[in-house]
C-alpha cells in the first residue's frame, strides 16, 4: 500500500505533463516508448484530497451500444484508463496488471469493480477491435470509443493529457497519452486514487479490496 496525498490543483498540473508516445506501424518493428514522470514519483497510489468528478462520457462499447459513463457505474467502484489497443508496451501491461488482481478477488467483489477502458486512438480502435483486445485480458472489462474530440476533453477533466495519433518522419504510427489509472469511489462516484504506470500486480491486488468498498488503499 505505497500511498501519498497531493493536493488536487497541483497534481492536476503535474498529471498533464505525464505523456507516455507509443509506437506501432510498418517502418520499424522497434516500439517508441518515452515517458516523462513527476519528479520523485515513488508511489503506486496517490490518495487526492480533492477528489475528480467522473466524467461526463457517452461513448460506444464493444457490443455497438451507447454507453453512458456516469449511468452505468454510479455507485460502483470504478478504475478507468485511457490508451488504446495498438500499444505495445505500457496499456497491456497496466490491463493486464489489474485483470490478474481482480482474479484474486472474491466472486461479490469481482461482480462490483467496473474496468472501463477508453481508447484515444478512436479511428482504428472500432468497438469489434477494442472487444476482440480486450476477450483476451477480461471478458468483463468495458471498452469505449466515440469521437476524439470528445474523449479527449473526459480525459482533461481528470488531468490526463492525450494527442491526436499520428505518424512520425520514419511513418511509424505514434500516440500521446497520460499513463494513470483513476480510481473511482462507490460511496461518492468521485475519482480519489490515481495510480501511475509504475503500479504493478501487487500494488493492484493490496488496494482493489479497500478501493471496492470506497476507503483509502
Amino acid at each position: 500500500m505505497r500511498t501519498k496525498t497531493f493536493a488536487a490543483a497541483a497534481l492536476l498540473a503535474a498529471a498533464s505533463l505525464t505523456l507516455t508516445a507509443c509506437g506501432s506501424g510498418d517502418a520499424s518493428d522497434q516500439p517508441v516508448s518515452v515517458v516523462s514522470e513527476e519528479a520523485g514519483s515513488d508511489k503506486a497510489a496517490t490518495v487526492l484530497d480533492k477528489p475528480f468528478e467522473k466524467p461526463d462520457l457517452v461513448l460506444t462499447d464493444t457490443q455497438g451500444k451507447k454507453y453512458d459513463l456516469r449511468k452505468e457505474t454510479e455507485g460502483k467502484p470504478t478504475l478507468i484508463y485511457f490508451g488504446y489497443t495498438h500499444c505495445p508496451d505500457v496499456c497491456p501491461l497496466t490491463m493486464n496488471n489489474i485483470a490478474v488482481a481482480k482474479k484474486q478477488l472474491s466472486k461479490a467483489q469481482q461482480e462490483q469493480l467496473r474496468v472501463v477502458f477508453v481508447t484515444t486512438d478512436p479511428q482504428r480502435d472500432t468497438s469489434a477491435e477494442l472487444g476482440k483486445w480486450l476477450k483476451g485480458i477480461d471478458t468483463r472489462f468495458v471498452g469505449l470509443t466515440g469521437d476524439f474530440a470528445t474523449i479527449q476533453a473526459g480525459a482533461r477533466t481528470l488531468g490526463i493529457s492525450i494527442e491526436p495519433t499520428r505518424k512520425d518522419k520514419n511513418g511509424k504510427t505514434i500516440s500521446e497519452h497520460g499513463t494513470q489509472v483513476i480510481a473511482f469511489s462507490p460511496k461518492t462516484d468521485g475519482g480519489y486514487v490515481l495510480y501511475g504506470e509504475d503500479a504493478d500486480v501487487d500494488d493492484y491486488t493490496k488496494d482493489l479490496p479497500e478501493i471496492i468498498k470506497g476507503e483509502n488503499p
